[in-house]
């Protein structure tokens, strides 16, 4: 009995510790991330985009760069950039709040590298998983096999009920 008693105050505290709440309430946001983005990714708060030194939040659907010696945010890159390719650049997955804010240890941990020649986007993948994203080409699919699934709950719920 002591030991269920400490073990349910152990729980009852890990659950009130802020960084125990933090990771219950890490969710998956695949079908929030630009069909850019590489895919392996469940939950990804920001890409930092290291050709043109950018980051772009998933969950704001915003880019953030250096304009005049300050941060801007905007929906999307400026002029400037109107060339840069963002399914074929490389991307570095962030989970962290406002990096831009440590934009030089970024700089410097990822100024050199040639990952992106591995990485496939969420757009060219044939993971069922990616096609719930609402821009992937293969969405209907998706929309296709919920559809079904429901129809099919509705069959086994009629069963149950009889």
């Amino acid at each position: 009995m002591k030991k269920l008693i400490l073990l349910l105050a152990l729980c009852t505290f890990g659950l009130a510790n802020e960084s125990t709440f933090a990771q219950v309430t890490f969710r998956v946001n695949i079908s929030s991330q630009p069909i850019w983005g590489p895919v392996g990714y469940d939950h990804v708060e920001y890409y930092y985009l290291p050709d043109i030194e950018a980051y772009y939040s998933v969950p704001r659907h915003r880019y953030y760069y250096m304009e005049n010696g300050s941060w801007r945010s905007r929906a999307n890159l400026p002029e400037r950039y109107r060339n840069y390719d963002v399914y074929n650049s490389r991307k570095v997955v962030i989970n962290e709040s406002r990096p831009y804010l440590r934009h030089n240890e970024f700089k410097a941990r990822y100024a050199s590298s040639n990952e992106h020649a591995s990485q496939v986007s969420i757009r060219d993948s044939h993971e069922p998983r990616y096609f719930e994203n609402r821009n992937h080409p293969e969405h209907s699919k998706w929309k296709e096999y919920k559809r079904n699934q429901g129809k099919q709950d509705g069959k086994h719920n009629d069963k149950r009920s009889n």
